[in-house]
Parts: C-alpha cells; sequence; structure tokens
C-alpha cells in the first residue's frame, strides 16, 4: 500500500483475489490491535458486545508476525466457536472496500488512513482486467496500475470488468470452460498472478487469501468452470486460503470443495446462514460483502440505508465472532464510461456517482455510518484509534458559461479514419484498435437511403437517428422500430448509438455487444454501404478537437454537439461539485479527462470534480451534449444525488 500504513506500523496487509467475469476481488489486513470486549448495554433492545466472548489480538503486530510459515487458516475447538487465525493467532476480520478505479490515485492514502481512523482492520478491493489488459495480449501494470507498488509503497489497484475484445468471438460464452474464454483467463493469468504471487503472506507480503470467483451461485452454467479457476489459480503459485462468495441462496450452488464459503448479505439474519452451515459447519463465517447501501440507476431513486441499521448489525456480527467485510467503505465514481448496467426487464445504466451511501462519501467526506463504527470499533480497541485526518477542503467556481461549440456533424473530420462495411457493425467487432474493437462509448453509423418506410434495427443500448442533420426519433431497448417519412431525393440516414454500460450480473452478461447488432432494414430491406465512425472519446481526440475552428454558440441549438468553456480554479484548486441545470443529457471533459455522464432524469444532478484534476487557474472545460444547449455550468461545494 502506500506509506499510510507507516506511522501505524502497519507492514502487512491481507490481499483476498477473486476472479469473475467482471472482477477480482482483493483484500488488506490493516492491523489494529483489539483486546476483548466490554459489555455494554443501553437498553433492552441493544445487542452491543452484552453476550460478547473475550479477544485479546495485541499480539497481531508487525514484530509478533515474523514468522510468515502460517498464514490465514481456520480452526475449530471443542468448547468454542470455529475462528480465524493469522500466523497462528486468533483473528477477526473487520473489513471495508475501496474501488481503486473509481478513486483518483492521489487520494488513495487520505482513504486509507480514514479506513485506519474508523478502526478497520481489513481492506479489499478489485483489480481491473480490462484496463490490465485493454487490448488483446498487451499488458499494463504501470502507473495507476502498478501490482507491484504495494511491495514498496503498500499501495494496489483495486477493480475490473471483463475486456469487450472477448465479445469478437460470437460463440464467446463468458464464466464457463468455454475454450475461448479459459485460454483468455489463462494468459491473464500468467501476468496477473506472477506479480500477485510475490506479494503473498507466506512470501512476507501482504496477500492473506484469495476468492476463487464471486456469486458464481447465481450464474452456475458450467460445473467445471469453479474447479478450473480454482486450479488455474494453484498451479500459478497461490498459497494463500482459497475463498467462494455468494448471497444465502446460492451457496450450494458456488461451493467447491477445499475452498472456504463465504456470503454476502444486506441485513443481519440467522436462517441466511442455513445453506452455509451445509456445506462447512466447523469453519468460521465470514460475510464478505455486507451491503450498507446500493448503487443508483438513472431514472431511478437515490438509494439509501438507516446508519443505525448498518451500527446494529455490525454489532450483531461482532458479538456473534463473525468476521465480516462493509461493501462499500468508501465508493467512488464511475468516472469515464466505466458504468456497467442492470437489466431487470429493461436496461438501465448505473449513475456516474458510486457514493453507494457507503461510510465515506463520493468525495471521501464522513457521515453518520462512519462516526457510529468508530465508536463502535473504539470500544474493542485496546490503544486509541488514530486521530481523524482532516476533510479535503471543497470549492465553489465562478459559473461557466460555454462560448463557443462544435456541432457533431462538423467534428466528423477530426476522427480517426472511419471503417467502411457492406452492413453494420457492433462496436466490439470493429476494425479498429489494433484488432481490439471499440469498448466504450458511441458508434456514427451512416448509409444513403432514397425512400421512406419501416426503419428496422437493433440497438444496444440507445440510438438518436436523423435524415442529414434532422433528429427524426430514437430506437433502443423495447424500441426497435422507427417510421420515416417520405422523401422525395436520397438522404443521408444518420444512426448514433450509445454504449450506457454493461450488464455485469445474470445471464445477459452473454448479451452485451454494442451498436447495432444485426442488420437494419426499411420495410423488410436490408440496407447496405455503411460508413462507420467510432466515437470513443479519448484524449487524443480532444488534442485534435483544439484545432479545429469552434463556432459561437447558438441559443438553444438542438443535436449532438460540444461545448467549449474555462473553468477557473485560482491558484490552489481544490474539489468542486459540477451541477448542469439546464443541460438535458450528455459527459463532461474537464482538461481531457472524462468525468462521466449527467442527465435531466436523475436521481444524480452534481458531477464530482477532484481538485487534482484542475489545474491552478484556467481549465478546459467541454460538454457532449446529445440532445440540446443549455446555459451555465455551475459549481457547488456539496453533492446533489
Amino acid at each position: 500500500m502506500s506509506p499510510v500504513f507507516s506511522p501505524f506500523h502497519c507492514h502487512f496487509f491481507s490481499f483476498s483475489l477473486c476472479f469473475s467475469w467482471k472482477r477480482i476481488v482483493c483484500i488488506f489486513f490493516l492491523p489494529v490491535i483489539l483486546s476483548g470486549f466490554a459489555p455494554r448495554v443501553k437498553d433492552k433492545e441493544d445487542l452491543i458486545f452484552a453476550n460478547a466472548h473475550m479477544f485479546n489480538w495485541s499480539h497481531l503486530t508487525p514484530l509478533k508476525l515474523m514468522d510468515r510459515s502460517v498464514g490465514l487458516q481456520t480452526e475449530s475447538r471443542v468448547g468454542s466457536k470455529p475462528y480465524f487465525t493469522l500466523g497462528g493467532h486468533k483473528f477477526l476480520i473487520f473489513g471495508g472496500s475501496i474501488h481503486y478505479f473509481r478513486v483518483p490515485r492521489e487520494y488513495w492514502r487520505d482513504r486509507l488512513l480514514k479506513l485506519k481512523a474508523c478502526g478497520f482492520n481489513t481492506l479489499t478491493t478489485y483489480v481491473p482486467w480490462n484496463l490490465h489488459e485493454p487490448q488483446r495480449g498487451k499488458f499494463d501494470f504501470s502507473g495507476n496500475l502498478d501490482l507491484e507498488v504495494g511491495r514498496q509503497r503498500r499501495e494496489l489497484s483495486l477493480s475490473s470488468f471483463t475486456p469487450s475484445w472477448l465479445l469478437q468471438d460470437p460463440k464467446m460464452i463468458l464464466r464457463t470452460t468455454y475454450k475461448g474464454f479459459v485460454e483468455a483467463v489463462n494468459k491473464y493469468f500468467d501476468h496477473l498472478i506472477s506479480r500477485v504471487v510475490p506479494l503473498q503472506y507466506r512470501k512476507r507480503g501482504p496477500i492473506i487469501a484469495v476468492q476463487v470467483e464471486n456469486e458464481y451461485g447465481s450464474f452456475a452454467e458450467d460445473k467445471d468452470y469453479m474447479p478450473y479457476i480454482q486450479k488455474a489459480l494453484l498451479e500459478r503459485g497461490i498459497v494463500e486460503l482459497l475463498m467462494t462468495s455468494d448471497d444465502a441462496k446460492h451457496v450450494l450452488k458456488g461451493y467447491i470443495e477445499g475452498v472456504l464459503a463465504t456470503i454476502n448479505m444486506n441485513t443481519f439474519q440467522m436462517n441466511d446462514f442455513k445453506q452455509l452451515s451445509q456445506v462447512q459447519r466447523n469453519k468460521p463465517i465470514m460475510v464478505m460483502e455486507f451491503w450498507v447501501g446500493w448503487f443508483d440507476t438513472w431514472g431511478g431513486k437515490h438509494m439509501i440505508k438507516n446508519a443505525e441499521d448498518v451500527e446494529d448489525t455490525v454489532s450483531k456480527f461482532i458479538t456473534s465472532e463473525i468476521s465480516f467485510n462493509v461493501y462499500m467503505f468508501h465508493g467512488g465514481t464511475n468516472f469515464g464510461f466505466m458504468n456497467g448496467a442492470t437489466y431487470f426487464g429493461k436496461h438501465r445504466g448505473v449513475v456516474t456517482s458510486y457514493d453507494y451511501d457507503a461510510v465515506l462519501t463520493e468525495a471521501g467526506d464522513y457521515t453518520e455510518k462512519y462516526f457510529k463504527l468508530r465508536k463502535l470499533f473504539g470500544s474493542v480497541v485496546a490503544v486509541h484509534l488514530p486521530p481523524l485526518p482532516k476533510l479535503s477542503p471543497k470549492a465553489e467556481y465562478p459559473a461557466v458559461k460555454p462560448s463557443l461549440y462544435l456541432p457533431l456533424w462538423d467534428v466528423l473530420q477530426y476522427l480517426n479514419k472511419p471503417v467502411i462495411s457492406h452492413t453494420p457493425v457492433n462496436m466490439e467487432s470493429l476494425p479498429i484498435n489494433n484488432g481490439n474493437g471499440q469498448s466504450y462509448g458511441l458508434v456514427l453509423y451512416e448509409t444513403f437511403i432514397c425512400c421512406g418506410g419501416s426503419l428496422h434495427a437493433n440497438v444496444q443500448d440507445t440510438a438518436q437517428v436523423f435524415l442529414n442533420e434532422k433528429n427524426i426519433g430514437l430506437l433502443g431497448d423495447g424500441i426497435k422500430k422507427l417510421n420515416i417519412p417520405k422523401i422525395r431525393e436520397c438522404q443521408l440516414l444518420r444512426i448514433l448509438v450509445e454504449n450506457q454500460g454493461r450488464v455485469n450480473f445474470s445471464w445477459k452478461i452473454q448479451d452485451q455487444r454494442k451498436g447495432l447488432t444485426g442488420s437494419v432494414t426499411i420495410d423488410n430491406i436490408p440496407l447496405n454501404g455503411f460508413i462507420i465512425y467510432s466515437l470513443e472519446m479519448t484524449m487524443s481526440f480532444f488534442e485534435r478537437l483544439r484545432s479545429a475552428t469552434w463556432k459561437p454558440v447558438q441559443k438553444n441549438y438542438s443535436g449532438p454537439a460540444f461545448y467549449l468553456g474555462t473553468l477557473k480554479a485560482g491558484s490552489s484548486p481544490k474539489d468542486t461539485f459540477l451541477r448542469l441545470l439546464n443541460w438535458n443529457y450528455g459527459f463532461v471533459f474537464i482538461n481531457g479527462r472524462n468525468l462521466g455522464r449527467y442527465s435531466i432524469i436523475g436521481p444524480q444532478e452534481t458531477l464530482y470534480l477532484p481538485g487534482t484534476w484542475l489545474h491552478p487557474r484556467d481549465n478546459e472545460i467541454i460538454l457532449f451534449e446529445k440532445r440540446k444547449s443549455g446555459s451555465y455550468i455551475q459549481t457547488i461545494d456539496e453533492p446533489k444525488l
């Protein structure tokens, strides 16, 4: 990790590695000396520590953990509940989740100090496959993705989604032993695990556990898959404790022999442990994900969870001697196009904020949950918890009124060379990026038509349809047909398709190819001769865009366009929140960085802008607004979620 641990002499942390189609999970151990639990009952309903057993974990200090021959293990003795041991000493896990790619690297130290100060002794996180292997066979473990910095600066990358290039195979079946999938997994593991192995606890590193998969019981389409991944980890030198993780109803389907089963839940219910007890009676209970909040989706309501309920559940975990991990301790932000999606009869993209109603806010500020848990943990810590780190200052800056704009149609010349194709090609299969296709963003399809009629197209996820530059309607989830009015002469049909996020749960993950997925017809006659533009919105694209001839903004311009303004941040930039009250739908780019999506439908009303991404004084701000121009871009010093 980072020098964050040095002030507390915390040289060891645990790292749990869970592979699933979407992510690898990591856990870090932050030694906190815990003593016996003191009974503390406020009233008849207060269960806090009333019947707690006595623990003394003062031996869990770096000097006492020099012997690394024994890592995290489970033990069961007559007369006591099963328990974990670390280095041969009794150990109860107080975990909290942080995802690195949702947090600017400059803020990792701050977030981890706050985790430590709250009283947690464990950090869990993800490692991103799609970021580490953005193109087939090209791996990136540098800079923000440097795993091995964990041995030197004690920092490690944290989250993941499946690379989109896997979907170029039309027969691909994710999360199975399908040849194309496991071959890709093996190549990725060859690079990833070789970096993980030296960081294991028994090799004097931080890793004490490895999670084989995540919630596979809810999927469970291939009985050979989980043992295959388990074997792949073992063959590459993973020697630490292996785990699985499932919700209460799917433990039996996700469990594999010889691996510790853990459970996910949102509240303490004894019935939820029934399946877990069937597969392992003499093992300690680990709640791998205790959900203290939830993510939001566009068009839905903002999800919150009562702080007292969270405190009560954690109290019951402790008195029941149940190890747990709070998901999320700090959620962060789905910067750029990195949000996922859900599908329960309708595709819904996850909002840009991943605040999650977590213990720390999206911007790293304290919450009621934080203070309640800190008080709770402080009552079982033999030494005083570290002092609370100072909050990051927030600022309001002068409102920005974009003065220049470029319609999308004027921008096409600054894009990379378009793809010419007889038929439409989905985003992932475009012959670009060294044959790896396009992962995120938008795709513009153009072809000439000479008659009107009933247009039919399969779109993922949503599309604006134009005749030349005139918007004539939408296609998308549940809308596959659009009437094109009669035309007197041939015109340019344009279909602008946006990837609004890939579904990351259920069998629907197999159907996440984006763009136009199949033929486009008018009155059942296929259209041919497409020009296809990739709109990935990369930094290099915005560098080219600076040489464009921008136009003065028109009042109430309708249609997709880029809007340029300057945010003045003063000499010492601070965190702030962008508010786009009169804008409709689009993306915000600050100095070429994609902050993420905004939408008038809510629930999210502001976008978090880290001060570390701002330059002193002038900052370029570009909006890609898909529908209609707004007026001002405001900044405020608190979020509106």
